[in-house]
């Protein structure tokens, strides 16, 4: 088994690539990082030792089951598959040095309350795409009866009387936020409606699990949510499995795209993709699906495309960069616009080193096609950049260095591997 710390050494590690004609065959979608991370932290509202099935082999999770085991908790994690007891749980405070790597360790702070009535979590880390304030999570456990300070670095929340249920409308959908909220209302005492909440696929199995555990649960999958708590009483969760991963989905999709080949899915649930397959169609890919599977067929023209990244239904600012990159091989000009993160633009002047003609205008990228991009040696700046760097490097003329991949094992099951099964000749190499 993997140790966490095996992880931590290979940041060091960089992607060699040498672009080719076409890639084929079958890749394996791993289950989804975004949807495993509130669910590892949902094992807090457990009273029993929680089985998870299809987890994907990434450092987040790796960091997410360190930080519980800090706080007391035991785990097995192997071959996809984790048991988490977190009846032995017996620290509330998530310290600097492990919540510094990865923004969502946030979601302790909603069921570690819930429980325990008191809760210190350090202000978090991650990629620097932008502000992501928690001041709507904090806002949202005010109004459920918590009293919040920041001090040190730390958020400090306590509930001395318990949580109580209310109504909370969200200033803007947040992700981590509804997921968080949705964790504490399950221990508070009453009815919580939770408005303008995310309806992510990730945020839907989270409450679908929740609702399965005891906690009933209105709306899923809707803009609001009714939460009815069981005022302290811990809950049984039973084995569950973790959705396939759309982003890690969406990636290989545009991997097919822009090398004009064909590719096939296997675990993944094209329902939860209709935004990104909308915008391939587009493109001119055409594609054969099953319950479980898609076949990229893509076109001999990559035609230019207009994004504007939104809130689930509408598509997702995690396939932004891919898209982007995928946009300087399209026939004419593609215009993407970046509603969301007002700094996620900076994979575009690593794509340039690439040659790729983008000009960029507040939060619109203007990308001009088509464009031969050469190998280089570029620098992943977030996880997504990462995988928009490896889309470029397939179809560049010589060899693309890709550093600082980090990035790119926080959110991504055996990117390298998974890649070399359908013939892309990238290895990973030690600085």
């Amino acid at each position: 088994m993997r140790t966490y710390f095996s992880f931590i050494k290979r940041h060091m590690d960089y992607l060699k690539t040498e672009g080719i004609e076409s890639l084929s065959g079958t890749i394996k979608i791993s289950g989804a990082k975004n949807a495993s991370l509130p669910l590892i932290a949902m094992t807090i509202l457990a009273k029993n030792s929680v089985s998870i099935k299809n987890l994907p082999q990434v450092a987040d999770i790796r960091t997410l089951l360190k930080l519980l085991s800090n706080l007391g908790a035991t785990y097995e994690f192997q071959d996809e598959k984790a048991v988490v007891d977190t009846s032995t749980l017996t620290q509330t405070k998530a310290k600097y040095d492990i919540v510094r790597t990865m923004r969502a360790s946030i979601l302790v702070l909603g069921p570690i309350l819930a429980r325990f009535g008191h809760c210190e979590v350090s202000l978090p880390g991650g990629c620097a795409i932008g502000q992501r304030p928690i001041d709507l999570h904090l806002k949202a456990l005010e109004h459920m009866g918590a009293h919040i300070s920041i001090k040190a670095g730390y958020v400090e929340a306590t509930a001395p009387n318990g949580l109580k249920g209310c109504n909370i409308i969200f200033d803007k959908i947040t992700v981590t936020g509804t997921a968080n909220i949705v964790m504490a209302a399950a221990l508070a005492e009453g009815q919580t409606v939770i408005t303008n909440a995310a309806r992510e696929p990730e945020v839907v199995q989270l409450c679908e699990i929740l609702n399965a555990s005891g906690v009933k649960i209105e709306g899923i999958g809707t803009a609001i949510l009714t939460i009815e708590g069981t005022n302290g009483k811990l809950l049984h969760i039973d084995e569950f499995t973790i959705i396939p991963d759309r982003i890690e989905a969406g990636t290989y999709l545009c991997a097919g795209a822009i090398t004009k080949s064909e590719l096939t899915l296997e675990n993944v649930n094209a329902k939860h993709l209709s935004a990104v397959l909308a915008k391939l169609e587009e493109m001119g890919s055409r594609f054969t699906i099953t319950p479980d599977t898609i076949t990229i067929h893509p076109s001999e023209n990559i035609k230019p495309v207009k994004i504007i990244t939104q809130e689930y239904p509408a598509f997702p600012t995690d396939m932004q960069a891919q898209f982007l990159a995928l946009a300087t091989q399209a026939d004419g000009t593609s215009i993407i616009e970046e509603r969301l993160f007002e700094n996620r633009f900076m994979h575009v002047s690593e794509l340039q080193r690439m040659g790729a003609n983008i000009t960029l205008n507040g939060h619109v990228a203007t990308v001009y096609g088509k464009t031969q991009l050469s190998g280089a040696d570029v620098m992943a700046t977030d996880l997504r950049a990462s995988s928009a760097l490896v889309l470029a490097a397939l179809v560049a003329i010589g060899e693309t260095n890709i550093h600082r991949i980090y990035h790119l094992d926080r959110g991504y099951d055996s990117l390298d591997k998974k890649l070399q099964g359908v013939g892309s000749k990238i290895i990973r190499l030690k600085e």
